[in-house]
């Protein structure tokens, strides 16, 4: 049971970051998601830095608002992820992700690697989505100052 349990586990954290990979509709990212009242989308940061960090985005509209949010201000490509660590006795997934990030209204983008944690309900849907990125990279390219940083002249 457990190893079956687990494989579950990964095939439903595999199929949510590919959903994302694949830039597929938010309806589709939403579908992933537990109809609970209470999930959750966090990106860990300052809430300074940039609109969708540090702040706690609840419930099926807040968590549709998080990726409205995300889209309204970046834009990515080559998005892969690898090294899926399953805890099945706690129904969590880590997964570390890379693509490459642009600040649309700037321009500027950037490589990142990030890491996810994801926590299931029994029916293997997210109820809570937690990310950790490159907050200093996407505030720079919000302010259209990465480049210069970098010493990028392009």
């Amino acid at each position: 049971m457990p190893h079956r349990k687990r494989a579950d586990l990964l095939a439903a954290a595999t199929a949510f970051c590919e959903a994302f990979a694949q830039k597929k509709s938010p309806d589709e990212i939403m579908s992933h998601f537990s109809t609970s009242p209470d999930i959750l989308a966090y990106e860990h940061g300052l809430k300074e830095l940039a609109p969708f960090l540090g702040r706690e985005f609840r419930g099926r509209d807040g968590v549709r608002e998080y990726f409205q949010t995300i889209s309204s201000c970046l834009s990515y490509d080559n998005m892969q992820f690898a090294d899926y660590v399953v805890d099945a006795a706690e129904n969590r997934v880590a997964v570390r992700g890379t693509a490459r990030f642009t600040w649309t209204s700037s321009g500027e983008g950037w490589d990142e690697v990030f890491a996810y944690a994801l926590r299931f309900d029994e029916e293997r849907k997210v109820t809570r989505y937690e990310v950790w990125a490159d907050s200093g990279a996407a505030y720079l390219a919000s302010k259209g100052q990465l480049k210069e940083l970098r010493g990028d002249r392009a």
